[in-house]
């Protein structure tokens, strides 16, 4: 997370590497959790394992009776994360790069993940 920090809000402000190094702080900490052995797991393939099987994991605050499942805040935070980065794949046309608005939001959003997922407050369930 310091990178990503660093790169948003430093003397020289990098919007895009911020970005990508907020996505790769999550990757870090969530992959031991969701995609334990998957050594080259990224953020979309562990939305991918959590698209097939969001009941394998909870939070520490539960849902409640809302109708949905516990981890859904964590796997839409994440999805949000990962489809606002906008440089990852080029294209035929020229690739947007991040604002420093959205590089801001991502550093953010990643610094509560990675909080959740180090402390164990997400976790598989038994």
């Amino acid at each position: 997370m310091e990178t990503a920090w660093q790169c948003a809000y430093g003397r020289n402000p990098d919007p895009s590497k911020a970005y990508s190094e907020a996505i790769k702080a999550v990757e870090s900490a969530s992959q031991a959790l969701i995609e334990p052995n998957n050594s080259r797991a990224t953020l979309g393939t562990m939305l991918g394992v959590i698209r097939s099987s969001p009941q394998r994991f909870s939070t520490a605050i539960p849902a409640g009776n809302s109708g949905t499942n516990d981890f859904d805040l964590v796997a839409d935070m994440m999805r949000r994360l990962w489809q606002g980065q906008t440089s990852r794949h080029g294209s035929q046309s020229p690739t947007p790069m991040e604002t420093q608005e959205q590089a801001e939001m991502a550093v953010h959003l990643a610094a509560v993940l990675v909080q959740w997922f180090a402390a164990g407050l997400v976790y598989r369930r038994p």
